[in-house]
C-alpha cells in the first residue's frame, strides 16, 4: 500500500464552524459515522461504522504508518478526528491534502467550487448539506421526531443510504482533482511548509480563560449602561437600530446616510450637544471587541489552547496563510501604556474601578484583546519580526539602490522616502519631522500602483492631509522610485508577452511561463504563483489588461481583473511569505505557536534570548542573495504589540 485516499463523515454536539475540528473532534458526543476511502486510487469502499462495520485492520496500520501517503481534501479535519477515534495522535508527517494542491494552483478552497472550477465528470453531490445538516449535528426535539436531539440511521434509511453515497462520492471527486492536478506536483519543500504549518495548529496557543470570562462580563454591563445612557437621550426604544437612530438625527436636524465607524466619527467632530454624546455613546457601543473575546471561549480547547487557527495556502493568490476563527491577523492594536495595570483590573472583574480609570471601556477592553494569550507552564513569549519586509523586498527586486542602502545603514525608510521625496532631510522627531508621516502614508499606499484613491482608503485626509495634496504625493514617490516604477511596467510586459505568444519570458529574476491554460510565475525561491485561464482583454478605461480565472472578494469563482503593479504585489507578497516560512523552519525547534504576517510568537524557555531568535530570523534565504534582512523582538508575558 503506497496511497490512502480518505474522506470520513462524523458526529458531534460542537458547532464546527464556531470552534474548529480540535475541540469538535474532542467532544464526548463525537463520533465517526462513514469511513470512505480508497487504496492506491483503487474503487472506493465505505465503512459504515454507525451501524457497526469495523475499519480493517490493514488500514487502521496505515493511518499510523508514515511510508503510506493519507490524502485528503482538508487533511487537517481527517487527520484530528482520526486522533481522537483512534486515541493516539496522527502526527503530519505522511498527510497529504488535496485543498492544499489545489490552493497552490489558484483553484478554490472548497472540494465542490474545486470540481466545479476543473470542470470533474464526478462532481460532488450537492445534497450533501441536507444530509449533514440531518446526520451529523444535533437535532430539535419535536412531537413528530419523539423528541429526539439526534438523528440516527435508523429514523431514515433512505437518507442513510444516500449519505453513503454522499461519503462515496466523494472520495472519488478529491482523487480525480489529484487526477487532474497530476501535471503540477506540489513541490516537497511545500509539504514540508504545510507539515511545520500542522505542527504549529496542533500545538496552539495559550489562552488566559480568566480574562476572557471577565472581558466578556463587563462588556456586557458596560453595553447596559451605555445603552441606557442612550435611551435617557433619545427616548428610543431601541437606541441599537440604524432605522430609529437615523430617524432621530433626521428629527434633530442632522441627516446621514450611514452610521458605519468612519462617518459617526466625523459626524462626532461638529455635531453639537447632545447629539455628539449620543454619537459618542454610539461608538463605544458599535466596538466588537467583545465578538474576538466569545471566539476565544469558542476556540479553547480543555487544555487552554486554541488550536487550528492557521489556514495554510488560504490566500490563493499569493500562498499566504490566512487566519481561521480568532483570525490573529486582524486584533485592534494596543496603545496604552499602563497595559498590566489595565488586564489586571478585567481579570479580577473590577469594574468599578476600571470605570473610574477608563473613560472607554468598550476601547479598553479591545486595546486587551492581545494579552489573552499567554505563554504556559512557566514559559514566556518572543515575539519577532521582520522590519519593512515589503519595502525590502520590492527594492531588492527592482534594484532601487537608495533604498537598497538605507535598509543597509539602518536607516528609517519612511524618513529617507519623505526626504527623497521633498529633497529636504527628515528625522524622526526632529528636523522636518512632521513629513515623516507623509513619507509613511506614501511607503504604505502607492507602492503597488497605488494612486490618490489608494492613500484615501489609507486615511490620507483623516491623517490631515489636503485633498490636493494628494496628487502631487503620489507624483514625488514616483519621481523618487523610477526602478519600482519601471519594475511595474516590465513585469506587466513580461505577463503580457507571455499570455499573448505563449512563450516563457523573464525580468527581474522571476520567470513567466505559459502551460495548460495556467500562467505561473516562478519566485527566487524556486516557489510558483498560478493563475487560471488567463487572457489579454479590455479594462474599463479602454487598455489592455490580463484578466484570469480566481475567487474574488465576495467568494465567487469569476473573471479577475490584474495588470503589472498588481502582478508586483503577488510577487511582493509571495516572496515575503517564502522568506516567513524559511524563517519559521530555521526556528522549528522553538516552539511556535502563531505568526501574523511578518511575525511569529514563540512560546520560549526562559533562558531563550531575544537576540538569538532575531539574529537566526533575519538569516537571508540562500536563494535571496543581496536582501538584507532585520528582524526585531522582543519578550513578554502576555502577547501585545511592542
Amino acid at each position: 500500500m503506497r496511497t490512502l485516499s480518505i474522506d470520513i463523515e462524523s458526529y458531534s454536539d460542537v458547532n464546527l464552524s464556531k470552534c474548529g475540528v480540535y475541540k469538535y473532534a474532542s467532544s464526548p458526543a463525537f463520533e465517526i459515522l462513514l469511513f470512505g476511502y480508497a487504496v492506491d486510487g483503487g474503487d472506493v469502499r465505505v465503512v459504515d461504522l454507525a451501524c457497526g462495520e469495523q475499519i480493517p485492520d490493514e488500514i487502521l496500520s496505515a493511518l499510523s504508518d508514515a511510508s503510506v501517503t493519507k490524502w485528503a481534501f482538508n487533511a487537517m479535519f481527517e487527520r484530528v478526528c482520526l486522533s481522537n477515534f483512534l486515541g493516539e495522535w496522527l502526527e503530519p508527517e505522511g498527510w497529504r491534502c488535496t485543498m492544499v494542491w489545489a490552493a497552490t494552483l489558484g483553484l478554490p478552497l472548497s472540494l465542490e467550487s474545486a470540481g466545479v472550477a476543473l470542470g470533474l465528470e464526478k462532481q460532488k453531490l450537492t445534497e450533501g448539506k441536507d444530509l449533514i445538516r440531518y446526520f451529523c449535528v444535533p437535532c430539535k426535539p419535536t412531537k413528530a421526531n419523539g423528541g429526539r436531539t439526534r438523528n440516527r440511521p435508523e429514523h431514515d434509511p433512505e437518507k442513510w443510504k444516500r449519505f453513503k453515497a454522499y461519503n462515496l462520492r466523494d472520495v472519488e471527486t478529491e482523487m480525480q482533482i489529484q487526477k487532474r492536478l497530476s501535471h503540477f506536483p506540489v513541490p516537497d519543500a511545500i509539504w514540508e511548509e504545510y507539515h511545520l504549518d500542522q505542527e504549529i495548529n496542533d500545538r496552539g496557543i495559550g489562552v488566559d480563560m480568566e480574562l476572557v470570562r471577565q472581558a466578556i462580563a463587563i462588556d456586557a454591563r458596560s453595553r447596559e449602561r451605555l445603552t441606557a445612557a442612550m435611551r435617557e437621550l433619545t427616548e428610543l426604544e431601541n437606541p441599537n437600530s440604524v432605522q430609529q437612530m437615523k430617524q432621530w438625527l433626521a428629527d434633530q436636524g442632522m441627516e446621514t446616510d450611514t452610521l458605519g465607524k468612519k462617518a459617526v466619527a466625523e459626524l462626532v467632530k461638529t455635531a453639537p450637544e447632545p447629539l455628539r454624546e449620543v454619537l459618542s455613546l454610539r461608538q463605544q457601543l458599535a466596538k466588537s471587541s467583545v465578538k474576538k473575546y466569545a471566539a476565544m471561549e469558542n476556540a479553547v480547547c480543555a487544555d487552554g489552547r486554541a488550536h487550528g487557527m492557521f489556514q495554510f495556502y488560504g490566500a490563493n493568490r499569493t500562498g499566504r496563510f490566512s487566519g481561521r476563527l480568532i483570525q490573529l491577523q486582524n486584533l485592534p492594536q494596543n496603545h496604552m501604556g499602563d497595559l498590566a495595570e489595565a488586564r489586571a483590573l478585567v481579570r479580577s472583574g473590577n469594574y468599578e474601578a476600571l470605570s473610574m480609570l477608563y473613560e472607554d471601556i468598550p476601547d479598553t477592553l479591545s486595546q486587551l484583546i492581545r494579552t489573552a494569550f499567554v505563554p504556559q507552564n512557566g514559559r514566556k513569549f518572543i515575539v519577532a519580526d521582520f522590519s519593512a519586509i515589503e519595502a525590502r523586498v520590492i527594492a531588492w527586486f527592482a534594484g532601487e539602490r537608495w533604498r537598497l542602502k538605507v535598509f543597509e545603514d539602518g536607516g528609517d525608510i519612511y524618513c529617507a522616502s519623505a526626504s527623497q521625496m521633498f529633497h529636504v532631510p527628515v528625522e524622526k522627531h526632529g528636523v522636518n519631522g512632521h513629513l515623516r508621516q507623509k513619507g509613511k502614508i506614501a511607503e504604505l499606499a502607492l507602492g503597488y500602483g497605488g494612486s490618490v484613491g489608494a492613500l484615501k482608503s489609507m486615511g490620507a485626509l483623516e491623517m490631515g492631509l489636503a485633498e490636493e495634496e494628494l496628487q502631487p504625493l503620489v507624483d514625488a514617490w514616483r519621481s523618487s522610485n523610477p526602478m519600482i516604477t519601471q519594475f511595474w511596467w516590465d513585469v506587466d510586459r513580461a505577463v503580457k508577452d507571455c499570455i499573448r505568444q505563449r512563450v516563457p519570458t523573464e525580468t527581474h529574476g522571476l520567470r513567466f511561463d505559459y502551460r495548460s491554460a495556467m500562467l505561473f510565475i516562478t519566485l527566487p525561491s524556486g516557489r510558483r504563483l498560478a493563475y487560471v485561464k488567463p487572457r489579454i482583454g479590455e479594462n474599463r478605461f479602454g487598455g489592455e489588461s490580463v484578466t484570469y480565472m480566481g475567487v474574488s472578494g465576495t467568494k465567487k469563482w469569476e473573471r479577475l481583473e490584474s495588470y503589472g503593479p498588481k502582478f508586483v504585489e503577488n510577487i511582493v507578497q509571495g516572496t515575503a511569505r517564502d522568506i516567513l516560512c524559511y524563517a519559521m523552519r530555521t526556528l522549528r525547534n522553538c516552539a511556535i505557536v502563531a505568526h501574523v504576517h511578518d511575525e511569529v510568537i514563540i512560546e520560549a524557555d526562559r533562558r531563550m534570548s531575544v537576540a538569538a531568535v532575531c539574529e537566526q530570523m533575519g538569516r537571508t534565504p540562500p536563494w535571496a542573495k543581496g536582501l538584507k534582512l532585520r528582524a526585531d523582538g522582543y519578550e513578554c508575558e502576555f502577547y501585545q504589540k511592542d
